[in-house]
């Protein structure tokens, strides 16, 4: 079938070179009906962020963005069950991940080093492996969402030394898809407050349109390589932390400024002048800024109450009361960006208080991303295939002149 994009005249290069722009910014790539990020919202086909943080779980989420409508209660039923049922990994995947414990620990390899080669591993299993057809493809993105938190807690369990947390099952068939990740992370039931964050923080990350890991999914999936090769890349480009790692490392900056300036200096100038050294320096503070919202990241406030109100409960969390330090010092870092930079802080900066604080492994934060992540991923991918053309942008030659050898 020939698409009214593939009728459509071709781009000279004379055109195309006066739309440059540089990363792309600005330029319409192709066209979705997965998400839509606008100055005052995002939407997962059509639904808004706030109403499905506020109302949905993450699998009503994952249901949206995968099937693409939202579930009726059996559906949701009959999803929620396929999860379950795909929830444990194959022996070999779990063998490969316990013989990375001495990498893990050298820091020769890290956490989403590790996911991208189990996911890769998978796809030499998948029986629907090498089809891009659509149900192969939903079929893969069911089992893909399922194991990936698997995979996670599997490999927690390796770096702290214990023995793997329900090998056989993949978790507990009782618990939903992010109170069984914390499980098979720590082996101790969470508590419904920390399963509630961590299941409203999957819902936010779950999709946002044409991010870098999302695109380079699109297009590997545009030369119709198959599902498990797309998310590899997707999980590449997430590692990142311009993009994905930027949770990770908004929270190594804030261990590093209450190493500097001190917990009693929060609120002080110290931190200050801490920031403005940064400044001067030209340092890049990470969790800050967003290519497409200019006036703050609709994400990030949801997230940021959540966090808060866990670091202020009377749950036995790692730091008890004292954890609300992470957000007063967070919300001064906040604030002083906005008054000397006029930037607001995306959805990373509260995500690494927030995991933080309920005692979740910093190298972990960017694979639980992925957990989510998958979900909007796989959609775009099905998307693709669905209606392909191939992407292959043009290049700008700034080389030498044409000479003779």
């Amino acid at each position: 079938m020939t698409t009214a994009a593939e009728k459509a005249p071709a781009v000279s290069k004379e055109q195309a070179d006066a739309i440059f722009s540089r990363g792309l910014e600005g330029i319409i790539a192709g066209e979705t009906a997965v998400c839509s990020i606008e100055q005052g919202g995002l939407w997962y086909r059509g639904y808004e962020i706030h109403d499905l943080a506020k109302h949905a779980t993450f699998e009503e989420v994952a249901h949206v963005l995968l099937v693409g409508h939202k579930p009726s209660a059996s559906e949701l039923a009959a999803f929620k069950a396929e999860l379950i049922a795909e929830r444990p990994l194959p022996g070999v995947v779990t063998a490969f991940i316990e013989s990375m414990g001495g990498f893990l620990a050298s820091g020769r390899a890290v956490p989403m080093d590790i996911l991208r080669s189990c996911v890769s591993m998978l796809g030499h299993m998948d029986p629907d492996s090498q089809s891009v057809e659509k149900d192969a493809n939903l079929r893969k993105a069911k089992r893909l969402l399922a194991k990936i938190p698997t995979m996670i807690g599997h490999m927690q369990n390796v770096i702290d030394g214990k023995a793997i947390i329900e090998r056989e099952r993949g978790g507990d068939p009782t618990l939903g898809h992010a109170a069984n990740l914390l499980y098979l992370m720590t082996g101790s039931k969470p508590a419904k407050e920390y399963a509630h964050v961590v299941d409203v923080s999957l819902i936010l990350y779950a999709e946002h349109d044409f991010n870098a890991s999302t695109f380079t999914s699109r297009v590997i999936a545009g030369t119709l390589s198959d599902m498990h090769g797309a998310i590899c890349g997707g999980i590449a480009a997430l590692k990142g932390p311009l993009h994905g790692g930027a949770n990770e490392m908004a929270m190594e900056m804030l261990k590093e400024i209450m190493k500097d300036v001190g917990e009693k200096a929060i609120g002080t100038k110290a931190v200050d002048d801490w920031m403005q050294k940064a400044f001067d320096t030209k340092r890049k503070l990470m969790g800050f800024g967003h290519r497409v919202y200019k006036n703050g990241d609709h994400r990030a406030p949801i997230l940021h109450k959540l966090g808060r109100d866990v670091a202020q409960s009377d749950t036995k969390n790692p730091g008890g009361h004292a954890a609300v330090k992470w957000f007063e010092l967070g919300e001064q870092v906040q604030k002083i960006m906005l008054e000397k930079k006029n930037i607001h802080p995306n959805v990373d900066f509260p995500c690494g208080m927030t995991y933080f604080t309920m005692g979740i492994p910093v190298p972990q934060y960017t694979p639980i991303f992925v957990a989510s992540r998958v979900s909007g991923w796989a959609a775009h991918i099905i998307e693709q295939h669905a209606n392909n053309r191939i992407i292959r942008p043009l290049s700008r030659y700034i080389g030498e002149a044409p000479r003779k050898w």
